[in-house]
């Protein structure tokens, strides 16, 4: 569904108008898209969420779901650019699924993000706020596909290419904790307001589980995708 009204999509995912908006019709490829919320409220992600994820990078099967927050300027647009921090050589890709919350902790919809991570700075620091928090370390998009029209956001193909090469590909029924119990085990503690995100962890196949490993170089173009749910692609710079 495309919103074209006055309305801002925060009011949207509040009050939850569906209602299909009238107005002009514009090609995408005439178009330039913005994240599809400048700056959400809040941006939780969700850690270690895919059997063969943790299996590659030799950790723990969580009995809780890992959460931690990414800050409001590692949001971006779906195209892009992502930018490397002076900080870190070793920067990785990470295709998530991601809810879009709205009224009183529904799901309203879904989006395709990547959760870009500084894999040196995450090995040193005991917190990953500058690992996976760092600016543009979400480009995320391309739009939001309301909940209406995607019943069940289980059963999806995901996949991440680095320069057209295939690196991850898997399925979001794999995940470890699903949408509804995550949005719920965050909601125990924090309010979710309606505009947040939360990203519902990455299959595997990143770039840290190669021998040697295969971090992202400036120059590099990401291509992330969820069936149903669309592309988005970004330099690296």
């Amino acid at each position: 569904m495309t919103f074209t009204t006055g309305k801002r999509v925060l009011e949207l995912l509040a009050d939850g108008d569906r209602t299909p908006a009238t107005g002009p019709d514009y090609a995408l490829s005439d178009v330039t898209l913005l994240e599809p919320i400048l700056r959400p409220p809040a941006i939780f992600c969700i850690g270690r969420n895919y059997a063969a994820h943790i299996a590659e990078l030799g950790n723990e099967k969580p009995a809780k779901p890992i959460v931690f927050l990414k800050l409001p300027l590692s949001s971006a647009p779906p195209g892009g650019p992502v930018l490397t921090p002076t900080a870190s050589e070793a920067l990785d890709y990470e295709a998530e699924l991601v809810l879009v919350i709205g009224a009183n902790h529904e799901i309203a919809g879904y989006a395709v993000a990547n959760d870009v991570s500084a894999r040196d700075l995450q090995r040193s620091e005991g917190q990953w706020a500058r690992a996976k928090g760092f600016d543009t370390s979400c480009p995320w998009g391309p739009w939001i596909t309301t909940a209406d029209e995607l019943t069940d956001p289980l059963g999806l193909r995901i996949t991440t290419h680095v320069n057209g090469e295939i690196r991850q590909d898997g399925n979001t029924r794999d995940l470890i904790f699903g949408p509804r119990e995550i949005v719920d085990f965050i909601g125990e503690a924090c309010t979710l307001e309606p505009g947040a995100i939360v990203l519902t962890g990455t299959p595997s196949g990143v770039g840290e589980a190669f021998d040697p490993p295969r971090y992202l170089q400036r120059g590099d173009t990401v291509r992330c995708e969820i069936e149903a749910l669309g592309v988005i692609e970004h330099p690296i710079a």
